[in-house]
């Protein structure tokens, strides 16, 4: 077994530093999305909407609290209410804005849209919406609607004010648009899964880099999270998730997602740290990484401890095994479920994963629904496939002496592929070890 030994690392990096530190420089330069969104909704968006026989997709954009899928579509920065349609003929996409007159010429000169629709301040939307419901004749019209907060971008006053201002003959026809949208985001083209990929290694390192600098007896697990904190600052990237939480650093009993403590670490501690960054204020990235606090004079965990790390590690590859194309995410769950419990675990109420990309938790099939005893349940919705990206844990859990538990949740990143699944950063194989000598 190797082992990682933090104190050497860092110093290490210490002997190797005779100037004074400078600032990691960020790849993360420019603005790839219009390009990437260009090329989503050209290429993603007419097979997701062809998929679940959706003709037409309208979105009710406006200003401030804006639909969550704005920024998607290209309606980001809509003052008055305006209308995002696509239209799918025969395979082919149309894509027509309706805006009030000022954002219309901006929307005609960024040439997002196939055909922009200028109407004058102040006059309702509904009438020139009904226009090209009545020019392209679709027979399901898909809106914001959904259970999920991403799908579910239509306001109350946005409904009322539609059911209100379009002929009943097209609003009956207006379905969710939810099973639609998941499909279409969870799916990532070539540029955005590298752009994954990169981002995924800096966040790793960095865990690891925060690691070598803590000193048992001294370092807290809030110090743990400002190292990592300085370095996204450092490098101009934003949170993964909620900044009171992002980092999760935790060297005590199971707390969840919540802010890191004053806690001490001590040896025989098992560290775990959730962490993502955001990049060009875009995608995300969400990795585990742990540590083990050695006592003085060991050189490697106590047996028992070990045992509880390779476990949930095993937990994390038997997930990483049962995911490909046609899979079901609750066999994906079922696989590493089926581990648990010969390895010895209590049960855990977390699913294996998550999708991950544009959000932490992003849209797209939960890596979930596998509970032993329980029937698999398989919805179309929860098939895998190639360019979908996720995050996922194998976990082993126990009772403290306290009757509170520990989890270890190996958490990494990988995405779908024609064959099978490829990480996105080389995975942890061995804990990474913190010396009390």
């Amino acid at each position: 077994m190797k082992y990682v030994f933090a104190q050497v690392v860092f110093i290490a990096l210490l002997v190797g530093c005779s100037t004074p530190e400078v600032a990691e420089k960020s790849p993360f330069t420019g603005n790839p999305w219009p390009e990437i969104r260009t090329e989503r909704i050209e290429t993603l968006l007419p097979a997701a909407m062809g998929d679940h026989e959706m003709d037409a997709w309208m979105v009710i954009c406006r200003e401030n609290n804006n639909d969550p899928l704005a920024s998607h579509v290209g309606c980001e920065n809509a003052g008055g209410s305006a209308a995002f349609m696509f239209f799918l003929q025969e395979g082919a996409l149309t894509s027509i804005a309706i805006s009030p007159s000022g954002e219309a010429t901006s929307l005609a000169e960024t040439e997002i849209m196939d055909e922009v629709i200028e109407i004058a301040r102040g006059v309702g939307l509904w009438g020139s919406v009904q226009a090209q419901f009545e020019r392209f004749q679709p027979s399901k019209i898909a809106i914001n609607t959904g259970r999920t907060p991403i799908a579910d971008g239509l306001s109350h006053t946005q409904y009322t004010s539609m059911i209100n201002g379009v002929d009943p003959v097209w609003t009956n026809r207006m379905i969710s648009a939810e099973p639609m949208i998941r499909s279409w985001l969870s799916v990532k083209i070539p540029a955005e899964v590298e752009i994954m990929r990169q981002a995924a290694e800096i966040t790793a390192r960095w865990e690891v880099e925060a690691y070598a600098a803590a000193i048992p007896g001294e370092t807290t697990d809030r110090d743990i999270a400002d190292f990592l904190e300085a370095k996204m600052a450092e490098m101009g990237v934003g949170d993964g998730w909620a900044a009171e939480q992002n980092p999760a650093v935790n060297s005590g009993k199971d707390r969840g997602h919540s802010h890191p403590t004053a806690r001490v670490i001590q040896p025989g501690d098992f560290i775990q740290t959730d962490f993502g960054i955001r990049v060009y204020d875009r995608w995300v990235t969400d990795i585990q990484r742990f540590a083990y606090v050695l006592a003085p004079g060991e050189t490697e965990p106590p047996a028992d401890d070990l045992a509880k790390w390779e476990a949930a590690r095993a937990g994390n590859r038997a997930a990483f095994a049962a995911m490909k194309p046609g899979a079901t995410g609750n066999e994906v769950d079922r696989a590493q479920r089926v581990l648990l419990e010969e390895n010895g675990s209590i049960p855990v109420m977390w699913g294996t994963g998550h999708p991950v990309g544009y959000w932490a938790h992003d849209s797209g099939p939960g890596l979930s629904g596998g509970r032993l005893g329980q029937e698999l349940r398989v919805s179309p919705t929860q098939i895998l496939k190639p360019g979908m990206t996720f995050a996922f844990d194998g976990f082993h859990s126990w009772q403290l002496t306290d009757s509170t538990t520990k989890t270890l949740s190996v958490e990494e990143m990988a995405v779908i592929t024609e064959t099978g699944a490829e990480w996105l950063t080389p995975p942890q194989e061995d804990l990474i070890l913190i010396s009390s000598n």
